[in-house]
């Protein structure tokens, strides 16, 4: 574990910040790139994926705050150190599309064309993030004999931080492919949400710091059973649709 990546005399440069955001400029490097060639305003890109970096970002802190609202009702400070982790995907996705739609709507753009383009990039950043999740300790797996030794813990954990990496790059991979071939446009955003979904459920049976709610399932995965469904029914719907 490696938080805190490096000291400058009173800054420091933490692993888990440094590492979101070279995943955010990365994948908006090659998303531009890729809408250069789709013959889609790259600047149209830029100006959607820092609104929609911002707004996710404000949304994953309130879905993570609200989670832990005991520990941030007794460390109120705490809520606004983003780097220390504790970020939830599923807030910043909620957040980030709904800014997304009103912005390419504003623009008098397809909404499931420019989500086609950018869905592969966001996989890629997730998976460049989780590197920083290691780094930083958080999001960490159960004690197991096989593992990762951290020190913060005294404990081998699974690593579901490269896991979930390797899994999304994966993702990537897959949703890259499906972008050269021709498509329906909506398949590859709603691909997105059923393997990211399937992906997070698995996972979740690893991690360590959530507790089972209901069926020996805990909240993430109950959203991500909610959000598989709601893959296959935006396939069924984008496909009957074309």
């Amino acid at each position: 574990m490696y938080p805190v990546l490096c000291r400058i005399g009173p800054f420091h440069i933490y692993s888990y910040g440094l590492l979101v955001v070279t995943a955010f400029f990365v994948s908006l490097t090659l998303a531009r790139l890729k809408a250069r060639e789709s013959n889609i305003n790259p600047d149209v890109i830029s100006n959607l994926s820092f609104l929609v970096f911002i707004s996710g970002i404000i949304g994953a802190r309130i879905f993570y705050v609200a989670e832990n609202l005991g520990y941030y009702l007794r460390q109120p400070l705490q809520i606004i150190m983003l780097q220390h982790g504790g970020l939830s995907w599923y807030g910043g996705l909620i957040a980030g599309v709904v800014l997304a739609i009103v912005y390419i709507k504003n623009k008098a753009l397809s909404v499931y064309r420019i989500f086609d383009l950018i869905s592969p990039f966001v996989a890629l950043g997730q998976a460049i993030g989780r590197i920083g999740c290691l780094l930083n300790g958080c999001c960490y797996g159960k004690v197991s004999s096989y593992g990762i030794y951290f020190n913060v813990y005294r404990s081998v954990l699974i690593p579901t931080q490269i896991y979930s990496s390797l899994m999304l790059l994966i993702i990537f991979l897959i949703l890259r492919f499906m972008q050269e071939k021709s498509h329906t446009q909506g398949v590859i955003f709603y691909t997105y949400i059923l393997t990211y979904s399937f992906k997070r459920f698995l996972i979740e049976f690893w991690r360590a710091e959530h507790m089972a709610l209901i069926w020996g399932l805990n909240l993430f995965q109950i959203i991500s059973l909610f959000m598989f469904v709601l893959g296959v029914l935006g396939l069924l719907f984008v496909k009957n649709k074309a």
